[in-house]
């Protein structure tokens, strides 16, 4: 019953995601389904996007064995950087009228930062997108344990993502996402009852998790665990910002008002619901106190299929349809968007700039970005194939590139009417080179010595400020006259590049 389920709801997600490729007559549909998103639509692509792998299996297993305090990234982190995307970014990003992030940086910058950004930003997402699929496949391999091995399931849901997303682009993001918004609001709730009860009561193990610890948010005695609280915090709550998922849900929106309200209310609810699958895991580790080892086990992916399987073997039919449809949901909805992602800003903002001279028309720059899709997913999974990280670890490491070579760029251009290119490009080298030269030097998250223990992003954030204001106060050598956001889109819609 529950395998027959599992695969109706696959075939289904497919057959949604082919339909909406009838809506997609241009590389524009594709990449922000048109701008013509109403508010429910955009609100569930925000919160289905974020609400993925990590936050059921990963986040969750972290909070019920450590607590709050070592969550910090996700969901503090990541849904506060939705709220100030909603209250300082949205506007800018709508009223530029841009297919990509990367576009942004070369209207304000000039094309070598635009190439150099787009590729962190496009990097930044192999690990997330890696992560969504190594669960995917973990999920079908517990459900299919003697037909396929991990790495065979995770080529199967790799595939599945692929085709949907592949034909259909944002537009099978966005329909799906209401489909699977739904899917996981009421599945989660339905199972964190049952498995509360099971447990006492919800008032017990939410009593019992306090008088555990684990519900203290600062429960840090020593300098360096403060540190990493604070570095996992900004990397997502600052790192996410400047992220082409993010921006495409933002611009998909049919006007201003929707993209502030939906990003702000999908940021808020992510905050809000994410606490539904800690409680879940919490309440496993009350019905089974085994549990609370093997998920404090330090083998990432058998650690990330402890709940899934106990779910499995100690909870009815009806629920394992539930929680499944949806986990399947969440990763699901997940992973098409961080597919899509990179492949729309490779697209947009490194390839078109070497391609411009060839004038490739709209639809060949849309044959080109579904190839690119491809091969994109194909990297991804043979990251995922061969990596051992948890779910968190990879989205976090994907966050702190673009927090140390997009981030100042982007808040700069906006709020520091005196960034100039020079700023941007000297931010983006000492900000690499600062980051990743202290991650392979004096990082140690062991050392007693106060400045060994910071994460090295930290110290590649404050050098990327610090090149961004020496570069645009000293005498300009490199200079650049701000592109005309209208002559942009003018010269790509005539296939002309940039």
């Amino acid at each position: 019953m529950l395998i027959f389920c599992v695969i109706v709801y696959m075939a289904a997600t497919v057959a949604v995601g082919l339909w909406a490729a009838t809506r997609v007559k241009d590389s524009k549909d594709f990449m922000v389904a048109g701008r013509s998103l109403p508010l429910y639509m955009n609100f569930a692509c925000v919160f289905a996007t974020w609400f993925g792998a990590e936050t059921v299996l990963s986040v969750s297993a972290k909070g019920a064995t450590q607590g709050l305090g070592f969550v910090s990234g996700d969901p503090f982190g990541a849904s506060l950087c939705l709220m100030l995307v909603a209250f300082f970014f949205a506007k800018t990003f709508y009223r530029l009228n841009m297919l990509t992030i990367g576009d942004y940086y070369h209207i304000r910058y000039g094309k070598f930062v635009e190439v150099v950004t787009s590729l962190g930003i496009a990097a930044s997402y192999f690990g997330w997108t890696s992560a969504q699929l190594s669960a995917l496949g973990l999920v079908i391999n517990v459900l299919f344990p003697d037909y396929l091995t991990l790495n065979q399931s995770i080529i199967v849901g790799a595939a599945v993502v692929t085709v949907y997303t592949m034909f259909g682009g944002m537009w099978s993001v966005a329909l799906t996402d209401v489909i699977q918004t739904a899917a996981i609001v009421i599945g989660l709730i339905i199972v964190a009852v049952l498995m509360g009860d099971q447990a006492g009561g919800i008032g017990a193990v939410i009593d019992h998790a306090h008088s555990a610890g684990k519900l203290n948010l600062f429960p840090h005695v020593t300098a360096a665990a403060w540190l990493v609280f604070v570095g996992e915090f900004l990397t997502m709550a600052l790192g996410s910002i400047p992220q082409q998922d993010v921006f495409q849900r933002v611009t998909s929106a049919r006007d201003e008002k929707t993209a502030v309200t939906g990003t702000f209310g999908g940021g808020l609810f992510y905050f809000v619901f994410a606490f539904v699958p800690m409680f879940i895991a919490y309440a496993a580790t009350m019905i089974d106190p085994d549990q609370l080892a093997a998920l404090g086990g330090d083998k990432a992916r058998e650690v990330q299929q402890i709940l899934p399987t106990l779910v499995l073997k100690s909870t009815p039919i009806w629920c394992q349809v539930l929680f499944f449809g949806a986990l399947l949901s969440a990763i699901l909805s997940t992973a098409s968007g961080t597919v899509l992602a990179p492949s729309s800003i490779l697209t947009e903002n490194v390839l078109r700039e070497f391609l411009g001279r060839l004038k490739l028309s709209d639809r060949a720059m849309l044959r080109t970005l579904r190839c690119l899709l491809v091969v994109v997913a194909i990297a991804s999974t043979a990251i995922s194939v061969t990596s051992n990280k948890t779910m968190y670890e990879m989205v976090e490491a994907g966050y702190s590139v673009t927090l140390v070579i997009a981030f100042v760029p982007l808040v700069c251009g906006i709020y520091w009417s005196r960034s100039t290119t020079q700023g941007a490009v000297l931010s983006i080298l000492l900000g690499v080179s600062v980051w990743y030269g202290l991650r392979y030097t004096i990082y140690d998250p062991t050392s007693e010595v106060i400045w060994h223990v910071v994460p090295p992003q930290l110290y590649g954030l404050v050098a990327s400020f610090v090149g961004m204001f020496v570069g645009s106060l000293l005498p300009q050598v490199i200079k650049h006259t701000q592109a005309n956001p209208e002559e942009l889109a003018q010269r790509r819609s005539a296939g002309g590049g940039h």
